[in-house]
């Protein structure tokens, strides 16, 4: 899709008058749009039901009633809400505004142009896409400089974010690797609105904990009637991404059966739904993430090697947080900033003692469980600065085998090392700032400047 070319919309048509629906599908459909046509107010509700739209099309009066306008009412409760265009034969001004004034994206009068009603669903499509990107951006993407806003200065974020930079514009398949909580579909997301996809969905799915008929029917969808309680047609997420980005995370607890069934989708790009013959082309970018080792997986035969080498065109290997603790200081900074808005809390920072704390804990959560924390302490903090009896229990200095495993590492060298990789520590974490370090380690400035330049530090 070039990058001028309208987005592809889910569309829903609602109009009493089936040979008019249908010259609506049949137009939108040519330009890729995924249209579903229904011709009353109990069938559209119906479908509202059972799935999303980007537009919504309706007819305003239908059987004698004005049920565009509950068709409108009815998709402004929806999160996100479609962008609605009403259609009359009626010409009421008056209805028109009241229609714009609900919310409605557009009003048309018939008799249809149909260029004039292309141009006006391309442009509540584009509008669509563009609310429900920049929402995701809101949510997702932070202040800081970098990939998409992605906080890291550390080494081996900086060569994740070189190479998620350089996939991003590609369609290659991406495999992102790392612990559980490492921020594995941020980097997704962000790759994905860095690309040429970005105007169309990215849709997610966590392969963990699913059956293999549930897994089927989430990834490829379902016929009316493919088995019990199969009352409508259902698309899969593969048709729901088609022209975007397929998320599958935990995709190592993919069972293997159906390791076999996307193999067929990555060769042919065609998904089949359940209780059908008929193959539907599709045009999906696959991101996958795991927190297991698949090279290891597939050696051990637990995954299968042929889907391992469709999956891992790019393979990005986030490191956890206690590998690049240089980064924690910037993570507080931000999780304070963030979790003070959201609480409507005047907290002007944290004492160096409970930051030293918070770094030099080893994370076994990663950045999920750093984010909590800080939460917690920005709840339960009664003043404006965080200090070391805000954090949470298991965090507490002397509290846990954490800080016992840290000093670990000192014993068996002289006083003078230690205390030369405790500078170097403490410096390396406050980004090399002198006065900072001084009062994390209760020293004088000059003491230190003098431990430094005797230290070769």
């Amino acid at each position: 899709m070039s990058e001028s070319a309208p987005p592809k919309a889910s569309v829903l048509i609602v109009d009493d008058e089936r040979d008019h629906a249908q010259v609506m599908c049949e137009a939108l459909e040519r330009q890729g749009h995924r249209c579903d046509v229904t011709y009353n107010l109990a069938e559209a509700e119906a479908k509202l039901k059972q799935k999303s739209y980007d537009v919504i099309v309706t007819d305003l009066v239908m059987d004698g009633k004005r049920d565009g306008l509950e068709v409108l009412k009815r998709a402004k409760t929806l999160i996100p809400p479609p962008q609605v265009i009403l259609v009359s034969a009626h010409g009421d001004i008056p209805i028109a505004v009241e229609a714009m004034n609900a919310g409605a994206y557009g009003f048309i009068e018939k008799p249809l142009d149909l260029n004039h009603f292309r141009a006006q669903v391309n442009r509540a499509a584009e509008r669509a896409f563009l609310l429900n990107q920049n929402q995701v951006l809101r949510e997702q993407l932070i202040e800081q400089s970098g990939f998409e806003g992605i906080i890291g200065k550390s080494a081996g974020m900086q060569r994740i974010l070189t190479t998620a930079r350089q996939v991003a514009a590609s369609d290659i398949a991406v495999l992102i690797m790392g612990e559980s909580g490492t921020g594995k579909e941020l980097i997704a997301k962000a790759i994905h609105y860095n690309s040429r996809r970005r105007k169309n969905r990215m849709v997610a799915l966590n392969c963990a904990g699913l059956s293999e008929s549930i897994l089927e029917d989430e990834l490829f969808g379902h016929v009316k009637g493919a088995f019990t309680g199969a009352q409508s047609d259902r698309e899969g997420r593969f048709e729901h991404a088609d022209g975007g980005t397929l998320f599958m995370d935990e995709i190592g607890d993919m069972p293997a059966t159906m390791q076999a069934k996307l193999l067929r989708v990555l060769e042919n790009g065609e998904v089949v739904r359940l209780g059908s013959n008929e193959p539907i082309e599709v045009d999906v970018r696959l991101i996958s993430a795991t927190n297991r080792k698949l090279d290891e997986m597939v050696a051990e035969k637990h995954f299968r090697e042929d889907v391992f080498f469709r999956i891992k065109g790019v393979t990005l290997n986030l490191p956890p947080l206690r590998e690049r603790r240089e980064d924690i200081p910037l993570l507080i900074h931000y999780f304070l900033k963030e979790f003070a808005e959201k609480y409507h809390k005047e907290i002007e920072g944290i004492e160096p003692a409970a930051q030293h704390t918070l770094v030099s804990y080893s994370w076994p959560g990663n950045v999920r469980q750093l984010r909590t924390a800080l939460e917690n302490m920005v709840v339960l903090s009664p003043g404006k600065i965080l200090g070391t009896e805000s954090l949470p229990a298991e965090i507490q200095p002397g509290g846990g085998a954490e800080q016992i495993s840290g000093m670990n590492n000192l014993v068996g060298i002289s006083i003078e090392d230690a205390e030369k990789e405790l500078i170097r520590n403490t410096l390396k974490m406050v980004d090399g700032n002198r006065e900072q370090a001084a009062k994390i380690l209760r020293i004088g400035e000059r003491t230190l400047y003098r431990k430094i330049r005797e230290y070769g530090l």
